[in-house]
């Protein structure tokens, strides 16, 4: 039955994939895809099928409809699946060459809950250090594999519409091109001496990995990225959780305009000059106010003087001219009358030539007579005037004085005066000025509290009924005794308000409750972020949760729950969880082993992915081994 079933689950994608085939929604909400057992009514198995088909046809190398299929997967991920909500903005694939122990890998996760499992020892935590290290952390040379000089991590990420403006934005800032397609790859080169970062194949800074990380991945464990730490995000998650977005914009709409009122009354009252600097101001305005000058004066002057200057060797030249082109012995007009009459005495010999060469005569001789009354009516306007000339020069005198006070161009002149007549008028006019800024300041001052004490209001109801939620969440992860609250501190009003938020944490009835950045326990932050991300999980835009050592100090039934938390945690969220613990292994939508083996004194990390029997195998190597272990294995696969 289970193998016609799998043969039926592979025609169905095959059938996807051709156009005759039922439409892409109705394989999307087909019966097979909601089922009772799935957490919000998926089936990842469904999702998963469609991969290992495309894997199995790039194993069997038809690469043509391999590529289709994919083709096909990435048209039912991007136009068909809804109702998997953010599912799809995930980690497609981890790619680590040269790293530590691992020569070669290249991971595809999945949507959903992604395990990862292994010996201890055999290298579970360099997936998690990979991942760190594309989002920005340290590395040194000791992460390269021995006896090779670089090692090189990459991943492909499917962005979701929660960050894909903040990663447009973060781009942007950074100068590198904009995503095509919702998908961003980032890809990091170390070598003993250097490391190379890379965004969508163009070289970006660390900080810019750095940055893309805290919006894409949340990790969790003894690695960075915690941000459910961080207090001003625990204050952004308590209203996103409460749908608070509205109210927190118009207080921080009113902040900006408090903040902007406050600045400029601050400048006016700096730049406020004294009497003595008003006084000053008043003598720039009237001294430069009384030589009346403008902008285009000094070159009209200059060009006046030059010409006044120069009026008796301009009239000398002219007159010189005249007398070349008409009125002395030998003149150009004269010269032009005898050609004419020479040219008049081959008129009978060729008439047509001889009236062409008279007429450009006549020509030449209308061009110089036009000539001759240009330069009568030029030198006609310049006079000798030594009154005129005086003039000039004194006033081009004054205005070399004023460049020399205030300048040292005539704009800047004119410049000064009108930034002394701002400071006069600001000096004169302080006290109305400063009173309406005033004015301004304590009315949105007003606004602005009573904005926050509203806001502050609802953060009190939220947070209680949000704390309630987590610390039911809590005892089902075996903190059957802790207490978790939200604590309260004013501060000074500003863009969200006047709330400083902490989460607060005690694992058992008389010790200290702590804010939860002071808690040492990896194990214990892991399973309360596991149950702040349920709580939140409708509120969290982070796509992707990375666990570490979440099963630390767990069993049993504790851990049980621990994987169905997850599990359901992966209807909104891809996660991926590094566990130690077979009922949590046992839950999970997709399971990779990672195993460490020895070859010609060479340790190797492999990671694959486990389908049927070797999950089986591996669940029950979790349990200690044995016919017992691989009965209850199916058993916990199977979910009985």
């Amino acid at each position: 039955m289970a193998v016609k079933r799998d043969l039926r689950q592979r025609k169905e994608i095959r059938d996807f994939g051709n156009p005759s085939a039922a439409g892409k929604e109705d394989f999307c909400t087909s019966s097979f895809v909601k089922t009772k057992n799935m957490p919000r009514g998926i089936n990842y198995k469904r999702i998963q099928c469609l991969w290992e088909f495309v894997s199995s046809l790039s194993r069997r190398s038809i690469l043509a409809k391999a590529d289709q299929a994919r083709k096909s997967c990435s048209l039912l991920y991007r136009n068909s699946f809804s109702v998997f909500r953010g599912l799809l903005h995930m980690i497609e694939w981890i790619r680590i060459k040269n790293l530590a122990l691992i020569e070669e890998a290249e991971i595809e996760f999945k949507p959903g809950f992604n395990v990862i499992t292994g010996e201890t020892g055999a290298g579970k935590t360099i997936l998690i250090g990979a991942i760190g290290m594309l989002l920005g952390e340290r590395a040194d040379k000791t992460s390269i594999r021995t006896g090779c000089s670089s090692c090189e991590i990459s991943m492909s990420f499917a962005l979701p519409k929660s960050v894909a403006k903040s990663v447009s934005e973060i781009l942007d800032s950074a100068g590198l091109p904009p995503v095509e397609d919702k998908v961003i790859q980032l890809k990091r080169i170390l070598t003993a001496t250097s490391s190379r970062n890379f965004v969508n194949d163009s070289s970006a800074s660390l900080q810019t990995l750095k940055t893309l990380g805290n919006i894409l991945i949340d990790t969790h464990g003894p690695h960075e990225h915690q941000s459910l730490l961080k207090q001003s995000i625990q204050l952004e998650l308590i209203d996103r959780y409460g749908s608070l977005e509205k109210i927190t914009s118009e207080a921080s709409e009113i902040f900006e305009g408090f903040k902007k009122t406050k600045f400029e009354r601050e400048e006016l009252e700096k730049g406020i000059p004294s009497s003595s600097e008003a006084e000053h101001f008043r003598f720039i305005v009237s001294d430069i106010a009384k030589a009346g000058i403008h902008a285009d004066e000094e070159e009209e002057l200059v060009t006046r003087h030059n010409l006044a200057s120069n009026s008796h060797d301009i009239l000398e030249t002219a007159t010189n001219a005249v007398g070349m082109l008409k009125e002395s012995e030998g003149s150009l007009t004269d010269r032009i009358s005898e050609i004419y009459r020479v040219i008049q005495g081959f008129e009978g010999a060729d008439p047509d030539m001889a009236a062409k060469f008279l007429k450009q005569c006549e020509s030449l001789t209308e061009t110089a007579n036009e000539l001759v009354e240009g330069i009568q009516r030029y030198t006609g306007n310049i006079e000798l005037d030594e009154k005129e000339f005086t003039e000039l020069e004194e006033r081009i005198r004054i205005i070399q004085n004023l460049k020399r006070r205030y300048g040292p161009t005539l704009a800047d002149v004119i410049k000064t005066a009108e930034n002394a007549r701002i400071k006069l008028d600001e000096f004169e006019n302080f006290e109305s000025i400063r009173t309406s800024f005033i004015e301004k300041e304590k009315s949105l001052n007003d606004k602005l509290l009573k904005k926050c004490s509203e806001i502050s209001k609802k953060r009190h109801e939220i947070s209680a009924k949000f704390a309630k939620k987590v610390c039911a969440e809590l005892r089902k992860l075996g903190f059957a005794r802790s207490d978790f609250t939200v604590d309260f501190k004013q501060t000074e009003p500003g863009p969200t308000g006047s709330d400083v938020v902490d989460f607060i944490f005690s694992p058992n009835p008389g010790e200290t409750a702590k804010p939860l950045r002071e808690i040492a326990s990896s194990g214990e932050i892991s399973r309360v972020m596991l149950a702040l991300k349920t709580v939140l999980s409708s509120a969290d835009s982070i796509p992707v949760l990375v666990f570490d050592e979440i099963d630390v100090n767990i069993g049993g039934e504790t851990a049980m729950i621990v994987g169905q938390e997850l599990k359901a945690l992966g209807s909104s969220h891809q996660v991926l969880c590094i566990s130690h613990l077979p009922q949590v292994a046992a839950c999970a939508d997709t399971h990779y082993s990672v195993e460490k083996s020895v070859v010609k004194g060479r340790t190797f990390t492999a990671v694959s992915e486990l389908k049927d029997t070797d999950r089986k195998s591996e669940i029950a190597r979790m349990l200690g081994g044995g016919k017992a272990a691989e009965k209850h294995a199916e058993e916990m696969l199977s979910g009985k």
